[in-house]
């Protein structure tokens, strides 16, 4: 699961979810890029742990993904999918060989070459029936994978799946040495990427140092600090008062002091986020197609966007608009109380009915308060329940024990959650399953796209979840910073171009 980022309001950060950024600079500060200097970042969630091939959470691909791990391929600004360790690849005819050839001169950060035998023990390892890691489903088509030679990985696939470049570009994909003991990871991985993890410290901060050995262009910045500030209003504090060099996800209704201050600059990116509010498809009334469609007519998005600054826009399913099948299905279940309470007297609800909103206590109170309020509006009384993200975790998402939650699903093409009954939205639609199946085995992206906007269609027709918003990526950037993302931070935060000269 790929669940992040609030970046206003929401975060979720764990989960799972994506999307690399273009980079920005701030357009203010003469000088020369300084190479020993140290950039400090506001970041939103922190990780529990460093190990990628077993902890959930874009919180983790956020800090690891590009910095610190490589894969074969990765994203591009534009989300193009591109090559990384590998220098180049070819794919058969018909699509169920994928050879990579390696960059000669890749090496892990302890020195060490990596190798063709290096990748094929991570993908084996991500792909075992015993796997931990949470996107193993993604290389589920895999059959082999051989190493021909020390810089030729060779991928066969049983069947054809037109999701497996994208698939490389995330976890499931990472490479990590091979040989490499599971019990260092959580707190000191060794990647291939330009910095190295130089400390954690939990609870307040995980500090990146370039890497010497890198095999690559060497990064820009000896170091940068990654503070993890929760509260809005501190973080803001903290860019005011050169505490922190960037901050990502502003709260928009926070940010006139910084506005008003020419020195910053406020840039403005695309997100694959969505706002999801979580609907249990399998406990009692919800499993009521009436009942969902009625929850999703009582909740009124854009009032909800105004009361966050404005800087967010509807899109009335779960793909967002980064993803090839984006299609606009906001005319489905549009904002109509007096529907949403016919719905629910037809369901057998015309006194209305009970339920708890579990939301991790990560987020600001006022995105649950709007829901509980709208859903009162039809005679929906709800419980607001706010907890621990860990228990959130527990409780709502290896568990499902929940009725309704809020978490932002950050990753892009994430579509395939849906056709897979066991996630935590229990959503189990045999129609959906089939045109998800056809669209991984498509000829082609075209079919395959078409096929998943049918997909988006039926899961949306069917209230699976309700899809609040989708933001605005804001950062807010020092004289002197260049090269920082400014697209989809909440879950790819790619600092290999990130460059700073010396504060004044």
């Amino acid at each position: 699961m790929h669940i992040r980022r609030l970046t206003p309001l929401l975060l979720a950060g764990c989960l799972v979810l994506a999307g690399c950024g273009g980079g920005a600079g701030s357009g203010v500060g003469g000088g020369a890029a300084d190479p020993n200097a140290t950039v400090s970042v506001r970041l939103l969630l922190e990780p529990t742990s460093l190990d990628i091939t077993k902890v959930a959470g874009a919180a983790l691909e956020q800090v690891l993904l590009d910095n610190v791990y490589q894969t074969l391929l990765t994203r591009s600004a534009d989300q193009k999918i591109v090559p990384l360790l590998a220098a180049s690849y070819e794919t058969s005819p018909d699509g169920l060989t994928y050879t990579f050839r390696l960059h000669p001169d890749a090496r892990f950060a302890d020195g060490s070459p990596l190798t063709s035998a290096d990748v094929a023990a991570s993908l084996d390892r991500a792909r075992a029936a015993d796997s931990t890691n949470p996107n193993a489903k993604d290389l589920a088509a895999v059959t082999s994978v051989a190493t021909p030679d020390p810089r030729t990985v060779v991928i066969t696939l049983g069947q054809r799946d037109t999701n497996l470049t994208y698939a490389l570009t995330n976890r499931a994909g990472a490479v990590l040495k091979k040989g490499t003991d599971p019990a260092t990871l959580d707190a000191t991985p060794n990647g291939s990427g330009p910095f190295v993890v130089r400390q954690w410290r939990r609870g307040s901060a995980i500090v990146l140092a370039r890497n010497d050995n890198y095999w690559g262009e060497k990064a820009k910045v000896a170091s940068v600090v990654l503070n993890y500030i929760p509260d809005f209003n501190a973080a803001n504090n903290a860019q005011l008062t050169g505490e922190t060099d960037v901050e990502t996800a502003p709260l928009p209704t926070l940010l006139d002091p910084i506005r008003a201050d020419p020195d910053f600059t406020i840039t403005q990116g695309i997100t694959s986020d969505k706002y999801v509010l979580g609907i249990n498809n399998t406990k009692g009334p919800l499993a009521d197609v009436r009942v969902r469609q009625a929850i999703r007519r009582a909740i009124d998005k854009d009032g909800l966007s105004k009361i966050l600054g404005g800087t967010y826009k509807r899109i009335g399913s779960g793909v967002a608009p980064t993803d090839p099948w984006f299609q606009d299905l906001t005319s489905i279940d549009p904002y109509d109380p007096a529907s949403a309470k016919d719905l629910l007297a037809r369901a057998g609800f015309p006194n209305g009915l009970n339920l708890t909103l579990t939301v991790p206590n990560i987020y600001p109170t006022t995105i649950g308060d709007y829901i509980v309020s709208q859903l009162k509006q039809v005679g929906i009384a709800v419980t607001f329940q706010p907890v621990e993200f860990a228990s959130w975790l527990d409780k709502v998402y290896k568990r499902g024990d929940f009725d309704l939650s809020i978490v932002d699903h950050a990753e892009a093409r994430d579509i395939g959650n849906y056709a897979n009954p066991r996630y935590y939205w229990h959503y189990n639609s045999p129609v959906v399953q089939d045109l998800y199946r056809r669209a991984t085995t498509a000829a082609t992206e075209g079919e395959r796209d078409d096929l998943l906007k049918q997909a988006a269609r039926q899961i949306s027709l069917d209230a699976a979840s309700d899809w609040l918003l989708n933001p605005t990526d804001l950062v807010v950037l020092r004289p002197g910073i260049t090269g920082f993302p400014t697209s989809g931070t909440s879950s790819r935060l790619n600092l290999s171009q990130l460059a700073a000269t010396s504060k004044e």
